[in-house]
């Protein structure tokens, strides 16, 4: 026999299925869509057990009709498009008729449907691709989808799906997503019978509201820009309300949901110099531009797109948002910042700025960082090294050390080297000491967080910080380590949660202690920014070089860069 053979049918299709159905939140994604294809104003999404065991999804749609409805899970079967030429001005969310078929094929699938002309409805009952039945049934108009089982066919992928709580995550992004970018429709999510997220029909702003709260919808901006080749609408956040990872970032094209890096920095291009580096602003913004401009067949799943004049539709959004920060005065209000831990009269000592924070950091209070790390160093004394004979010779930019070694020049990154210190005491004493906050910090977490949050307190405990239910979108946070020390800035603990969570391997114990702990040592350390004196610069170096690896950060980037007498000489040329 020959090595070269033609797959059997149900192989090919389980193949293809994987392409766009990767986990429970990829049958959501393509349910809804159908059912937004379908006209639906109300769309009731039901998960049980984050999706493994059951996904229901119930719409008011148009509905099938029975003889639409034994074809719709064939593969390339749609009422989307009837030739290639339709697909230059598509429309709808899917087109291609892999949705329904590639779910089918990998899931015991249950379809009833009633279109409104239609006395009774039709059932379609599919295991593994197979129709095991069809047969009339009263119903309301729509149409609901049940799948169960998923991946019950396919042993390799449903064995590395993630926990319920990350697996859950990824459905209440999808849902989120599409309740932003379609809020003219009312989306219901349910989880083991509990509601999860219930966003009504509304306007955009107010879709906001029940997506991430009153205080981030009050801090929005409307945005509307028309050029000749685009069409700029929704809102972005103030300068001051910034996260610190892309994730709040919601992008649409033609109302299609994607993903588009050129977009993101066109973005963060509109806010220019007001955002700090590393910062994110919160945005929902919705681009119309002309179906032959954009190419949605990029990729099976659809979340990817190619424009054919791309620059000058990311420069259209760029001056969209440049224009809507323009017309609002930005200085932050003062309610932002009135959650400060301590109420206490500072001392008149003087003040240095640290860069990309935006707040305000007291010799003083790099004292007592220093102190901290400089205490744990001197009861542990793990020494490993022999600590170099170095002169401090100043700071340069607020930002680096400049020392002289027995042979040449060093040049130590402060923030980092503080980092590498705080990191390995906070590794090897994972039990800290907590402090009681005079005022408790409050967390408005999205849905995503607030799931994501109830399994991951424990592991948080273990590091000193108190969390506790505050209603049911929020968080109290009552006390946290003693190493954050004392807190200027509220949106730090939102944004170390934020780090810890964005991975979602709750059940990791080793990956999220290491996420806490990399979090703690860098919303700890002395920042870039912070003035330093001949003696605390000193001390720093000490330390740094009595940890296990003084080398890099605990993200890899290196603390320190060495300059040797030779290697100073070749830079000016002498022989």
């Amino acid at each position: 026999m020959g090595k070269i053979h033609v797959l059997d049918d149900a192989t090919i299709n389980k193949i293809a299925a994987g392409e766009v159905i990767e986990r429970p939140s990829s049958v959501v994604k393509e349910l809804i869509e159908n059912s937004i294809d379908a006209g639906a104003s109300d769309i009731r999404i039901e998960v049980t057990k984050a999706g493994k065991k059951q996904i229901r999804v119930i719409d008011n749609g148009c509905g099938m009709s029975k003889d639409d409805v034994a074809l719709s899970f064939l593969k390339h079967a749609t009422s989307k498009i009837s030739n290639i030429d339709d697909i230059e001005t598509v429309r709808t969310m899917g087109f291609r008729g892999e949705a329904l078929s590639s779910i089918c094929a990998v899931a015991k699938v249950g379809i009833i449907t009633k279109t409104r002309d239609e006395l009774s409805g039709t059932k379609v009952v599919v295991h593994g691709g197979k129709l095991m039945g069809i047969a009339g049934i009263g119903a309301a108009n729509g149409t609901a989808i049940t799948v169960e089982e998923l991946f019950y066919n396919t042993p390799a992928r449903k064995k590395y799906l993630k926990s319920d709580s990350t697996e859950l995550a990824h459905i209440i992004d999808v849902v989120t997503g599409n309740a932003l970018g379609h809020n003219n429709a009312s989306f219901t999510l349910l989880h083991n019978g509990m509601e999860i997220l219930r966003s009504p029909a509304a306007e955009l702003q107010d879709t906001i509201v029940h997506i991430y709260g009153g205080e981030i919808a009050r801090a929005m901006l409307p945005v509307y820009f028309e050029s000749d080749l685009a069409k700029v609408t929704g809102f972005v956040s103030k300068p001051s309300l910034t996260r610190g990872s892309p994730d709040f970032l919601s992008l649409y094209i033609n109302d299609r949901n994607v993903g588009s890096r050129a977009i993101s920095f066109a973005l963060r291009d509109g806010y220019g110099t007001l955002l700090p580096k590393g910062r994110f602003p919160i945005a929902i913004l919705k681009i119309y531009v002309d179906m032959k401009e954009v190419d949605v067949n990029v990729h099976p799943t659809k979340n990817q797109v190619r424009l054919s004049h791309e620059r000058e539709i990311c420069d259209t959004v760029a001056q969209a948002v440049k224009i809507a920060l323009s017309q609002k005065i930005l200085i932050p209000d003062a309610n932002l910042h009135k959650q400060s831990l301590l109420y206490e009269n500072a001392p008149d000592i003087p003040m240095v700025r640290e860069t990309g924070t935006g707040f305000k950091v007291s010799m003083k209070d790099t004292e007592r960082r220093l102190r901290h790390t400089e205490r744990a160093d001197r009861d542990e004394r793990k020494s490993k090294l022999k600590i170099p004979e170095v002169k401090v010779l100043g700071q340069v930019g607020a930002v680096y050390v400049i020392a002289e070694t027995g042979d040449g020049l060093m040049i130590i990154d402060q923030h980092a080297a503080h980092e590498r210190i705080f990191y390995e005491q906070v590794r090897q004493s994972r039990h800290s000491e907590s402090q009681e906050l005079i005022i408790p910090i409050n967390l408005e977490l999205d849905s995503r967080e607030k799931v994501l949050m109830k399994e991951c307190i424990p592991y948080l405990e273990e590091f000193g910080f108190r969390i506790s239910v505050f209603g049911p979108g929020a968080f109290a946070v009552t006390a946290v380590p003693n190493v954050l020390g004392r807190l200027e800035n509220p949106e730090l603990i939102h944004d170390m949660v934020t780090d810890i969570l964005s991975e979602g391997r709750i059940k990791d114990e080793t990956g999220i202690f290491e996420r806490i702990t990399k979090s703690i040592a860098c919303r700890s350390a002395i920042k870039a920014g912070a003035d330093c004196s001949t003696s605390q610069m000193q001390s720093l170096i000490e330390q740094l070089f009595r940890t296990e690896n003084p080398y890099t950060c605990p993200h890899g980037r290196p603390t320190m860069v060495s300059f040797n007498r030779q290697e100073l000489d070749k830079l000016f040329k002498r022989s």
